[in-house]
């Protein structure tokens, strides 16, 4: 068993564009040293400069996702020269409130060498990678790779 960690600093201060209120944004850093500047969703009072967390949940599932496809591209012997995705999330209405209730994987890969794979070889990549994706079974949403 492995442990990540994250450490969220927030402290009370009035947004500038609203007092009676409080301010959403707040810092998280990793066990890496990296700094995120966070918020709520604009939607949510929250500042749009940051990133707020239904995005890092997308962000999380579409790296992962990424991670365990090229592995297991790479296994299978294609080579991946790069790949790029256009996740989306969907925020909706559910009986215990709102849920992150799907998320679109919309990935362009571009692979290099002599073997390119098939139509049929490309989607069992991406059955693969969604089967063994941590993030993506970790969550309740749905998870969908669109081509």
């Amino acid at each position: 068993m492995s442990e990540h960690r994250a450490q969220l600093n927030w402290k009370r201060k009035a947004p500038p564009e609203d007092d009676s209120t409080f301010c959403r944004n707040h810092t998280l850093t990793l066990n890496g040293g990296q700094t995120i500047n966070a918020s709520s969703a604009a939607s949510f009072k929250g500042d749009d400069q940051c990133a707020d967390p239904e995005q890092m949940l997308v962000a999380a599932v579409s790296s992962c996702h990424m991670l365990t496809f090229l592995a297991i591209a790479d296994i299978k012997g294609f080579k991946v020269e790069s790949y790029q995705d256009n996740a989306v999330g969907f925020l909706t209405k559910a009986e215990r409130g709102q849920v992150v209730s799907r998320i679109e994987l919309k990935p362009t890969i571009v692979f290099v060498g002599e073997k390119q794979p098939t139509e049929a070889e490309l989607d069992r990549l991406h059955e693969g990678a969604h089967k063994n994706c941590f993030i993506a079974n970790s969550i309740k949403a749905e998870v969908a790779v669109i081509k």
